[in-house]
């Protein structure tokens, strides 16, 4: 046989087994269909009439369903996406305070085909009271406190934008006749991130001349018979102050009520400047604005 026909034949063959093979696969997924009948329900712990945000955990169980589903995307609102394939999932949200959030769970169902929804929820985090505070503060159980009156500057005022007193500052036993020094205050630890505070001021407190009017009485700056007994729970927060790690520790903690702590100063916030086993070193910020200190000592 001539070899150039040879040839030509198998040129024919090679091009048809090529035509052949290019034949496009086809597959069959089935039907693609969204997901329906989603629902999404969540429960915040320790939600009741009297706490509709939580408890304070941050703790929010979440549970999604739907028909015709492969798997679920949760994104929580505050910046966190995850795949639930159960639809099911405990969730811990971490910003202190109350904070609202869009929950969101997007239902994937066959091809990639999704299904949305979404729910607005509001939870409440307490805030973390560091351990070195409240092991200092309490002792663990409680502990007792007095102002410091040997200490140069247990009491004294400077600016609002100050954190030291430099307008006036104490000398030791300087305010012996105000009656700020037999003051008793103790500070108990409830739970781990719970502290109360109560003060027994024996029946007078000392008030500043700017606050008297702020606690219901009338007059100049002295001894008035405020209510300052009770056991109250602190709300403690990171500090607003705009402090440094160099001249605080950056805590706060405000006291329920007419807010004492000692002197009156018509305040009910103070900052944690400085804080060990004996010693304590308080700022607030005084009905007149004016930035106000106070230094106290573990009970002998």
């Amino acid at each position: 046989m001539n070899s150039k026909i040879i040839f030509k034949s198998l040129i024919l063959l090679t091009l048809v087994a090529g035509l052949f093979s290019c034949e496009k696969a086809e597959y069959n997924f089935g039907e693609i269909t969204a997901p329906s009948d989603l629902v999404l329900n969540t429960a915040i712990a320790g939600a009741d009439a009297a706490n509709p945000n939580g408890n304070g955990t941050g703790i929010v169980n979440i549970s999604t369903a739907a028909s015709k589903v492969i798997t679920y995307k949760i994104d929580f609102g505050d910046g966190t996406v995850q795949m639930v394939p159960s639809g099911a999932i405990q969730y811990k949200y971490k910003k202190p305070g109350v904070n609202e959030y869009v929950l969101t769970v997007s239902a994937v169902g066959t091809g990639g085909v999704v299904s949305n929804i979404s729910k607005k929820i509001k939870v409440f985090v307490a805030f973390e009271i560091p351990a070195e505070i409240v092991a200092n503060l309490t002792g663990g159980t409680s502990k007792v406190w007095v102002m410091d009156k040997e200490a140069s500057g247990h009491f004294g005022v400077g600016p609002a934008d100050a954190f030291s007193p430099i307008w006036y500052s104490a000398t030791p036993n300087q305010r012996d006749k105000d009656g700020m020094y037999d003051d008793e205050i103790t500070f108990k630890k409830i739970t781990n991130n719970q502290v109360s505070i109560n003060v027994n001021n024996k029946g007078q407190t000392f008030i500043l001349g700017a606050a008297v009017s702020y606690y219901g009485f009338s007059g100049g700056e002295g001894q008035y018979p405020l209510a300052t007994g009770g056991e109250k729970t602190l709300a403690f927060a990171g500090a607003t102050s705009g402090s440094t790690s160099s001249n605080s520790t950056q805590i706060e903690f405000a006291v329920p009520g007419n807010g004492i702590v000692c002197v009156g100063i018509g305040s009910v916030s103070y900052e944690i400047l400085s804080l060990n086993e004996t010693t304590m070193h308080l700022r607030t910020i005084g009905v007149d604005k004016n930035s106000w200190y106070q230094k106290f000592i573990k009970k002998p």
